[in-house]
């Protein structure tokens, strides 16, 4: 029977370097030999697609709205039979995803409830929780300086947000201590010097395991 593999969450606020950071553990695990399947939300799919138009505010939409689509996104990146996460896990791959549940506590229930958001989030929590989740943290006026470096700015990106988002995330974290596994990294200017900090607590999961 084929070992399942192990399920890695990047979380940040925005700027945080998630997308580069997992690149680079990608690479370093398949030097290792480690099937690894990478992805990130909101997905390709057309869940993901509307959730985007949210984003870029190419659809104005309510806040709940937000959530409820964030939701749904998530259950079928878990649950779909060709791409899904669970499937990919149980072929042996290593997934590390960009942004999950958490994103979800912190994003939307900085501006909506966030029992509500967790309600909606109880069946992803149930089928499939991370190995691991690593927090790229920023300070919200740095968010905002690399953000402000991309051009285009989206729905959340504003500095009085990203505040609000980052703070909403230590909450969370504290809120769910004991329960997930969450490795808080300062992502340093030196990208090499943050993967340094990533691989060292990656390493850490597999020597528990």
């Amino acid at each position: 029977m084929m070992k399942r593999g192990k399920f890695i969450v990047f979380e940040g606020t925005d700027g945080s370097g998630k997308s580069t950071q997992m690149r680079l553990l990608a690479e370093h695990l398949k030097e290792r030999g480690i099937a690894v399947y990478t992805t990130h939300e909101p997905t390709d799919s057309p869940f993901g697609e509307l959730l985007h138009a949210c984003m870029c505010k190419r659809v104005e939409t309510d806040e709940h709205a937000i959530a409820a689509l964030f939701a749904a996104d998530r259950l079928d990146h878990i649950k779909n039979p060709s791409y899904g996460m669970l499937a990919k896990l149980n072929e042996g791959h290593t997934v590390l995803c960009d942004r999950y549940y958490f994103s979800s506590f912190a994003y939307n229930g900085g501006f909506v409830p966030l029992e509500w958001v967790e309600e909606l989030n109880r069946p992803a929590m149930e089928l499939l929780r991370p190995d691991l989740v690593l927090f790229l943290d920023i300070t919200p006026e740095e968010s905002m300086r690399r953000v402000a470096r991309r051009g285009a700015t989206e729905r959340y990106e504003t500095l009085e947000r990203q505040m609000k988002i980052r703070e909403k995330f230590f909450e969370v974290f504290e809120k769910y201590k004991g329960t997930e596994n969450v490795s808080v990294i300062r992502s340093e200017a030196d990208k090499s010097a943050t993967q340094a900090h990533v691989r060292a607590a990656v390493d850490r999961l597999w020597e528990e395991t």
